[in-house]
């Protein structure tokens, strides 16, 4: 019998984050209790909609997509959905029947989806119509990313595939070789003008001509350390994200790190660990560590930490979002949290929802979307 690598990785997360009480010697981990603080700002509901079914049964989170108007959302069981992103009323459903296991993502007018299976999908954003699909080498876990020329999307045996457009033929695509072990997930790119920037399994950011699919430049964001698989595992499953001509990426058991753009030269680097993508607000940039969910702060320019804020330990928080003057955080329980982003202190705190929340967080202009894990999804505005 075969088991795939994430399955070693998931039996030893379990295993960890179970506590060692299952060997009896010691007590079991527990998450952080809410402490009571003066609330400085109000989060008010502009709007609930249950579009989608749950995902707290899946391992790999799906997330929300916006276009101007439209808010796109999916489910495992093959649900694509559009709201008005104002009102939070439907306006297009289609039932796909596939096991969606990557998206939503969206790009010049197209919804664009993977599956379990290895297949990639776009939909006409305006109606849900099916476009196109195409076949890669195997299953896709991070949301496909899209321009007027290609749809690119990452197979979870560590390829890259671009797609045209208009039509979901192959242009080309690039194995970069995979770990022996990684967790279970993988990055979205970034589509930048003719460059498509990348992040894999084994710690290497590439920078891939978007026309043919030589390499511009490849860096390496972590090296991997410790003696054992399970200790040298390094991947990147957030997706980078470009400020200005700056890249900042975080991998696991990593660092974070600040790279050029147009050579890939690095900047900087500092230890830390995250599955998640890192978020920037006014020369900041922030990240949801993997070991105890501790969130932290650093300086964009030269890495310096600034503040950290470990009171909602083992809550199993989301990755960070900014969010006017704060950083959002959700947690399993279902909370959302906002923290101060010059102190990190906490700003606001509401009951999302009783199912949890682990879906990545969205905002769009003065809105903040938080899908739980029921497939109920709340639009926020801070009041």
């Amino acid at each position: 019998m075969k088991f795939s690598r994430s399955f070693f990785v998931l039996a030893h997360l379990i295993l960890v984050l179970s506590g060692c009480s299952f060997f009896g010697d010691k007590e079991e981990i527990k998450p952080a209790k809410l402490e009571k603080f003066d609330q400085r700002v109000s989060l008010n509901l502009a709007w609930k909609a249950k579009p989608v079914s749950g995902n707290k049964n899946y391992w790999q989170k799906l997330q929300m997509a916006v276009s101007k108007d439209l808010l796109f959302t999916a489910d495992h069981n093959g649900s694509v959905v559009a709201l008005d992103i104002q009102t939070g009323q439907q306006q297009w459903a289609v039932d796909m029947d596939l096991p969606i296991s990557g998206g939503v993502g969206y790009g010049a007018e197209k919804v664009v989806l993977g599956t379990i299976e290895g297949q990639i999908y776009a939909l006409n954003a305006k109606d849900g119509t099916v476009l196109w699909s195409s076949t890669v080498s195997s299953e896709v876990l991070a949301s496909p990313s899209a321009n007027k020329e290609m749809v690119v999307a990452q197979s979870i045996d560590n390829r890259i595939y671009a797609l045209d457009a208009e039509t979901g033929q192959e242009l080309w695509q690039h194995d970069s070789g995979a770990p022996i072990l990684s967790v279970r997930g993988n990055s979205s790119s970034i589509i930048i003008q003719n460059m498509v920037i990348a992040a894999f399994d084994n710690g290497k950011l590439i920078a891939f001509n978007g026309q043919n699919g030589s390499v511009v430049w490849e860096t390496r964001l972590a090296l991997p350390k410790g003696r054992t698989e399970l200790e040298r595992m390094i991947d990147v499953d957030g997706e980078p994200i470009l400020v200005g001509d700056i890249i900042y990426s975080v991998s696991y058991q990593g660092r974070l790190g600040a790279l050029t753009r147009g050579t890939g030269r690095n900047l900087w680097f500092q230890d830390s660990s995250s599955h998640f993508s890192p978020a920037y607000s006014d020369g900041i940039l922030f990240v949801t560590e993997a070991k105890n969910d501790a969130v932290r702060a650093f300086k964009a320019g030269n890495g310096q930490e600034i503040w950290q804020n470990s009171q909602l330990e083992y809550r199993e928080l989301t990755g960070p979002i900014s969010f006017g003057d704060s950083i959002a955080v959700a947690d399993a329980d279902g909370y959302l949290h906002l923290l101060d982003t010059e102190t990190g202190v906490f700003m606001g705190r509401t009951k999302v929802d009783g199912s949890g929340v682990s879906a990545p967080l969205l905002v769009n202009a003065e809105t903040l979307l938080v899908q739980a894990n029921n497939g109920s999804i709340s639009a926020y505005k801070i009041q």
